[in-house]
């Protein structure tokens, strides 16, 4: 099993282009964002009531704080509290637009969509296919990625 260093430099290695590096700043947040809003509108058991932490978006973050709990205590405390801030906002455009004349599974959509065009157009500027063709973990290690560097300029350690 490869280090988290290992990960984020093996990462990094088709991320080197600074307009690239841009458009995942951009793009990898609004990809959480839309995920997470779209998973919650997955239906759930009669059973369990929905809010903003039982849903299906719910499980798939708790399950990724458990790999990024393996790799770092530092990422997976980061993490919690990302995982926190994406479920309560996306709540809050879920009633938001539940309160209007508006359907949030549309916005969502649309980011996800916009979000992931971004991503290749990215690599394409690279000339580097995305890490996640070698290997799924990499969909996780892109959002680690960019918050190993907020911690470093943080001198926050991970």
């Amino acid at each position: 099993m490869q280090t988290f260093d290992q990960l984020l430099n093996k990462y990094g290695e088709s991320h080197q282009n600074s307009v690239n590096k841009l458009i995942h700043w951009i793009c990898i947040p609004a990809i959480l964002f839309s995920l997470v809003g779209l998973l919650m509108h997955i239906p759930v058991p009669e059973e369990v009531s929905f809010n903003a932490y039982k849903n299906w978006a719910g499980l798939v973050l708790a399950l990724s704080l458990i790999y990024y709990a393996r790799l770092s205590f530092g990422m997976f405390v980061g993490f919690s509290l990302i995982s926190l801030l994406l479920l309560n906002t996306n709540l809050i455009l879920i009633n938001f637009c539940g309160a209007r004349d508006c359907n949030s599974i549309w916005i969502l959509l649309l980011i996800f969509t916009f979000a992931w065009i971004g991503q290749f157009v990215g690599h394409k500027i690279e000339g580097k296919k995305p890490s996640f063709f070698e290997d799924l973990q990499f969909l996780l290690i892109g959002p680690a990625w960019l918050l190993h560097f907020i911690y470093k300029k943080l001198s926050i350690p991970y």
